[in-house]
C-alpha cells in the first residue's frame, strides 16, 4: 500500500505518519520509528511524503494520519481498507459423513474473509435437493440441515464461499446414506419353449453395496464362468451408485430348467430376494404358404406385335386371359369391346398408339380392380 501527504511551503517544520486507532508514531521527518519492518517512507522535494506498507495484511486496516508540527497542528487523515478472499475454516466445517436412512443430517461450513463471506450449499451434480418437502437447487448460509434423511440426498455437496474478491473457494463434503438391500422385479413370469434363449431380470438398491446372486428352486447357487464357451449360464451384474441391475441368461433352455429362480442381495445392514417362475410355452409352428405358379407363353397372331398368356389368381380360382397389343394399325377387324373382348389405350402407352385388346374366359373379371393392377404388370413384360 501506498500513503501519499502533499505539503506546501513547509518552510522548517516536520511530517509526522501517526496509526491514529493505536497511537502510534510511524515516521518523524526523514526517521522510521516504527519496528514494523514492513514500513518504510520516501519523499520528494520536501513536499510529496509518501508512507509505504509491504505485504499488506489484516492488521493493517484502518486510519492513518500525515501531520506537521504547527501551531496549532495541522493533519489529514485516510482509511486503509484490507480486503481478504474466502478461505474455509476446517476445523469448523463438516467432512465426509455416513449416516442411516431416515436419521437427521446437519453439514456445517465456515468461512472467514473480508468483506464476510456469503455461504451456500448445492450438489456436485447439479441436481435439486429436496429440503424441507421442497425441491430446491441452492440452500443459502452455513447450515444445511435435512431431517429425515433418504438415499435419494446421498452424494457430493459444496460448500460455496464468496465476497467479491476473487477468488471464491469450496469445500466438497461427500454425504453417504446406509439401507438395506431392496429389490424390485420387472415380470415375476416368464415364458420360454425348449431350445430358447431366455433373460431373468432384477433390479436392486442397497448402500453399502450390496453382494448379488441367482439361485435354483433348490437353492444352489448359479455360477456363471463367461471364460468357458457356450456357458448354460450368463450372468451380468451392472451397478450405478446404490443401483444395481442383475440379469441371468439361461442358454438353450430345457426341461429341466423350467421351475423358480430367485435373485438374491445381501449387505451389512440385511438382505432380500425375490423370486422369477420360468414357465414352458408351446414353441411357434411354422406355416409354408403356397405361391400361385405363373407361366407365360408367348406366340405370334395375325396382324399382332405382341401376344401373351397371363395367368392371374382371383379368390383363388385361376383365370386365363389373352392380352393383344397393336400399334398404329389397331385391331383386327371385328376385335371390339364385348362379353368377351376389351380394347383401350393405356396412359402409359399414349404416345406410342398402341391399343391394347385383352380377351377373357371370364367377361366380369375384366373390370375388377385386381384386373387393372395385372394390366400393369403386363406392361413390364413390353
Amino acid at each position: 500500500a501506498l500513503l501519499a501527504c502533499v505539503v506546501e511551503n513547509l518552510r522548517g517544520f516536520k511530517v509526522a505518519w501517526v496509526r491514529v486507532d493505536t497511537q502510534t508514531i510511524l515516521s518523524i521527518h526523514h526517521n522510521i520509528i516504527t519496528q514494523n519492518a514492513r514500513v518504510s517512507l520516501s519523499f520528494n522535494d520536501h513536499r510529496s511524503w509518501y508512507l509505504h506498507i509491504k505485504n499488506v495484511q489484516e492488521v493493517d486496516r484502518g486510519w492513518y494520519m500525515c501531520q506537521i508540527n504547527t501551531d496549532p497542528m495541522r493533519s489529514r487523515q485516510g482509511y486503509l481498507q484490507v480486503v481478504v478472499p474466502p478461505s474455509i475454516v476446517d476445523k469448523e466445517t463438516s467432512t465426509d459423513m455416513v449416516v442411516r436412512e431416515a436419521a437427521n443430517v446437519t453439514l456445517t461450513c465456515k468461512a472467514q474473509g473480508y468483506p464476510e463471506p456469503y455461504v451456500m450449499w448445492r450438489r456436485e451434480d447439479g441436481e435439486d435437493i429436496n429440503y424441507n418437502g421442497e425441491s430446491v437447487n441452492v440452500i443459502d448460509g452455513e447450515v444445511l440441515h435435512i431431517t429425515k434423511v433418504s438415499r435419494l440426498h446421498m452424494g457430493a455437496y459444496l460448500c460455496i464461499a464468496s465476497n467479491g474478491v476473487p477468488p471464491s473457494i469450496s469445500k466438497r463434503v461427500m454425504l453417504r446414506v446406509q439401507f438395506p438391500p431392496m429389490l424390485s422385479i420387472p415380470n415375476q413370469l416368464e415364458g420360454a419353449y425348449v431350445g430358447q434363449d431366455v433373460s431373468l431380470e432384477c433390479h436392486t438398491e442397497a448402500y453399502p453395496v450390496s453382494i448379488n446372486y441367482w439361485t435354483t428352486e433348490r437353492g444352489d447357487m448359479i455360477v456363471s464362468d463367461l471364460s468357458v464357451s457356450g456357458d448354460k449360464y450368463e450372468a451380468v451384474s451392472m451397478d450405478n451408485g446404490y443401483n444395481k441391475y442383475m440379469m441371468l441368461k439361461i442358454r438353450s433352455v430345457e426341461k429341466s430348467d423350467f421351475g423358480t429362480y430367485q435373485c438374491v442381495a445381501k449387505n451389512s445392514l440385511g438382505e432380500t430376494d425375490g423370486m422369477i417362475k420360468l414357465d414352458e410355452i408351446p414353441a411357434p409352428s411354422t406355416t409354408t404358404t403356397e405361391v400361385p405358379s405363373t407361366t407365360e407363353t408367348t406366340h405370334k397372331k395375325k396382324g399382332a406385335r405382341n401376344s401373351k398368356k397371363w395367368k392371374h389368381s382371383e379368390n383363388q380360382v385361376l383365370e386365363e386371359y389373352d392380352v393383344e397389343e397393336w400399334r398404329d394399325t389397331g385391331p383386327p377387324e371385328g376385335v371390339t369391346r364385348d362379353a368377351a373382348t376389351l380394347c383401350f389405350t393405356p396412359w402409359w402407352l399414349v404416345w406410342t398408339s398402341t391399343i391394347l385388346c385383352v380377351r377373357s374366359h371370364r367377361a366380369a373379371l375384366l373390370l375388377t380392380s385386381a384386373f387393372l393392377l395385372d394390366l400393369t404388370l403386363i406392361s413390364d413384360f413390353r
